[in-house]
């Protein structure tokens, strides 16, 4: 069975132009009349939960049809990107890497997304953040900062994650370390003759322990794009999960949405790690002690359940001089993250100056000497 693709959009009661989202407000505001409207129905649509969903049957390919979707998508040959795009649009360029696509008529079918964090800032501030950011990098192109603040507008886009809940239960066994000092006489030299002194050596008493722990993991975060570099994406944590909103397509409404490209499964393997090294730091406490040592550990995991959201993302791709150079600001709290452009002249500069420096420490180092020289007439 096929799933017709689904459209949304939003168009404005007074000229008919599409509305778009207002970051931090409730409302869907017209760039072309200035009319808004509010979305309806907001305080009670937060009352709604937020479902998880059963990890277990997705991987399975069991899940209902009403929790799946079908997508227009175009993928970027360069970065790998997924992103969604409006029907009417045919040709555009990658927003993650500025490389110019032509968009096809396929479809991806995907989990529907569960939840999101709306944008909270405005493009214009998250483009201050931006130059704010590259302003603060001394070796950053002058070009390039000019190019960031007067070139033309970030995109806003919603990046999808996996969140993984895990009710997980672990057996041990293992050892417990004491730290106790001994006295021992030991041969030491004093004043060059050799002599016996009481020294405390420590030493460390093991002893055989077993047990259980118990944690259960509540939206562990993992990325499920592969289009950016996972280590901007990772700095621009914290996310406020616990403000997540129940998705709904207003809030998409003038930004743009990636699909996701790493699988549940392979998202799961990410978090499945972080847990295991929760449950060592676990079990280490519960053993306690001075030392420890993990001599089995058995991890049963319970009810397992996961969910699609979409974290807001502001983004920046510029070629210059033949690069392109990405930038990344959290559409919640401004973080910025991105490559670290570098001019050469200002290195050079840098260096130069340096050893220019150098030298002249060096010369007054060398005239102070000459300086103190004494001559005596016999």
């Amino acid at each position: 069975m096929t799933t017709e693709v689904e459209e949304h959009r939003f168009p404005c009661d007074t000229c008919g132009s599409d509305l778009r989202y207002s970051p931090g407000t409730s409302l869907l505001h017209c760039d072309h009349c200035g009319s808004e409207e509010k979305i309806t129905n907001r305080g009670v649509w937060k009352k709604l939960s937020i479902r998880e969903l059963d990890f277990r049957k997705a991987v399975k390919d069991q899940l209902p049809e009403q929790d799946m979707e079908e997508l227009r998508t175009v993928s970027c040959v360069n970065c790998g990107a997924h992103v969604e795009f409006e029907p009417n649009i045919h040709s555009t360029e990658c927003p993650f890497c500025a490389t110019p696509l032509v968009t096809d008529t396929g479809t991806d079918r995907q989990i529907k997304p569960k939840g999101l964090l709306p944008f909270e800032l405005a493009e214009k501030d998250a483009r201050k953040r931006m130059t704010d950011w590259l302003g603060r990098l001394w070796f950053a192109p002058n070009g390039l900062q000019d190019y960031a603040r007067k070139g033309r507008k970030m995109q806003g886009i919603y990046v999808p994650y996996w969140t993984y809940d895990a009710d997980t239960k672990s057996s041990y066994t293992g050892q417990r370390g004491t730290i106790y000092y001994e006295t021992r006489r030991v041969a030491v030299n004093v004043n060059g003759r050799r002599q016996m002194q009481n020294r405390q050596v420590q030493r460390i008493r093991w002893t055989h322990t077993s047990g259980r722990v118990a944690r259960f993991f509540d939206d562990v975060l993992v990325l499920g794009s592969k289009s950016l570099p996972k280590k901007y994406t990772d700095a621009l944590a914290p996310w406020d999960l616990s403000a997540l909103e129940p998705y709904r397509p207003e809030y998409l409404a003038g930004f743009r949405a990636e699909s996701y490209t790493v699988q549940l499964d392979e998202g799961y393997k990410e978090a499945r790690d972080y847990m295991n090294r929760m449950i060592v730091r676990d079990v280490k406490f519960d053993i306690g002690g001075d030392r420890q040592k993990i001599g089995s550990l058995d991890t049963e995991i319970g009810t397992l359940t996961f969910k699609h959201v979409l974290l807001p993302v502001w983004l920046a791709a510029y070629k210059y001089r033949g690069k392109t150079y990405r930038f990344v600001v959290n559409g919640r709290t401004g973080t910025v993250q991105g490559e670290r452009p570098y001019s050469a002249w200002k290195i050079a500069f840098t260096v130069g100056l340096g050893l220019l420096a150098a030298a002249a420490i060096g010369f007054l180092i060398a005239q102070g000497n000459a300086g103190n020289v004494s001559f005596t007439n016999y």
